[in-house]
């Protein structure tokens, strides 16, 4: 039997997907699973972006594209960048790729040696980790909890930096708790990169529209740090197209290089037809994108509002994206008679044994004792979901 390498051995497999395939493999079985594990709309994409991929498979879209994305669409990405964003990113600045994951692990191994530090707050997604796992980097984790609405200060920021960081890793929006850093708390931020001007900035911005605040800002907007920020983003979460893979950096134009160096030889340029959908994303009417964005606030209201009245969840009211990410320490050591409850992976577990509901447990997310519920669901499953948490939950003494 083969080896498998050191590499993949000490790499954690995504909680978020197994989570996902054990809901549907139970589905498969005929058992009614609600799943609030997965984090992706489950709108369908818009008429006007399907019919751009329908006109580019019968305009014969169907030849490999450039490495770093077709022209067309990277120019749309740079218009969009400045006029929603007051950013500039010429297009030979921005890498097209095979999602947004591919985008910020490209980034990471391009960025990153063997030692380098890199910064994450957390709770964090799954993969951040993981990535800077694969380039042999360290991960210096900055804990934030529900008390602060998961959002870290810039003396909490500034005491992790050491000589060996390399990189901060920002999601604003946040994935897996829905934070939204406002432009003082991101200043705050700024105000001590400006100090280090060797660390790198990388700015996970995937969900920037699923945003309730009412304001959206960049971290490429302060000028002060502008030159040693790389956006990434992509068409997934706002446009309704994760099976699209579609996102994309923008980044100075040495590491916009050194990206499309790494891509040319382990992908290449992704879907021709899903360029062309992508830009018919970026280019058309963006109305579809605020209809979802207010569903999606409706939801936000809809599950916190049912998750407090449940005993012993602690809830508080996220900004952005479409999770709740509850407190569950209440119920650790707790037991229905037959099950005992000894951390939160335990309580997800139970969850979708005895509510039927998929959920994730927070130490995938860097952080224990939590659980992430995706919203991305209909109101009627969202009802029902939290109908059957609330009764489980119930059971625990």
């Amino acid at each position: 039997m083969t080896d498998i390498s050191e590499r993949i051995k000490a790499l954690a497999p995504s909680a978020t997907l197994a989570m996902s395939q054990k809901s549907q493999e139970l589905k498969a079985q005929g058992i009614d699973v609600i799943n609030l594990s997965v984090g992706e709309p489950d709108f369908p994409t818009p008429t006007h972006i399907k019919a751009a991929a329908i006109q580019a498979i019968a305009d014969n879209y169907s030849f490999y594209t450039p490495v770093p994305g077709y022209m067309t669409l990277r120019k749309a990405i740079s218009n969009k960048l400045r006029e929603e964003n007051g950013v500039e990113y010429a297009p030979e600045q921005i890498v097209v790729g095979n999602g947004a994951k591919q985008e910020l692990c490209n980034v990471i191994l391009a960025t990153i040696n063997p030692g380098d530090e890199v910064i994450i707050p957390t709770p964090a997604w799954v993969s951040y980790v993981e990535m800077v796992k694969l380039a042999e980097g360290k991960s210096v984790l900055v804990p934030a909890t529900i008390e602060s609405n998961f959002k870290i200060t810039a003396a909490q920021l500034e005491e992790t930096i050491t000589p060996r960081t390399r990189m901060m890793l920002l999601c604003s929006p946040s994935n897996p708790t829905g934070s939204v850093y406002s432009r003082e708390e991101l200043k705050a931020l700024v105000d001590v990169l400006v100090k280090y001007p060797d660390i790198l900035i990388l700015s996970d911005e995937i969900y920037e529209h699923i945003n309730y605040t009412g304001s959206f800002t960049s971290m490429a907007s302060f000028d002060e740090i502008k030159d040693r920020v790389v956006l990434i983003n992509g068409v997934s979460k706002a446009y309704a197209m994760t099976g699209w893979r579609i996102g994309f950096c923008a980044a100075p134009l040495a590491i916009a290089k050194a990206v499309t160096k790494l891509q040319g030889q382990y992908t290449s340029g992704c879907s021709s037809i899903a360029q062309k959908a992508a830009e018919a994303a970026y280019e058309g009417s963006q109305e579809c994108v605020e209809q979802m964005r207010q569903a999606f606030e409706r939801r936000r209201d809809l599950i916190v509002r049912l998750a407090e009245m449940i005993p012993g969840l602690k809830v508080n009211k996220p900004d952005g994206a479409f999770y709740l990410f509850p407190e569950v320490k209440s119920f650790i050591g707790k037991t229905d008679g037959n099950v005992t409850i000894h951390s939160s992976g335990e309580l997800a577990m139970y969850l979708l044994d005895k509510a039927r509901v998929a959920t994730v447990d927070g130490a995938a997310f860097c952080l224990d004792g939590y659980i992430r519920l995706s919203y991305a669901t209909s109101d009627d499953n969202i009802r029902e979901a939290m109908r059957r948490i609330a009764a489980a939950l119930a059971e625990l003494h």
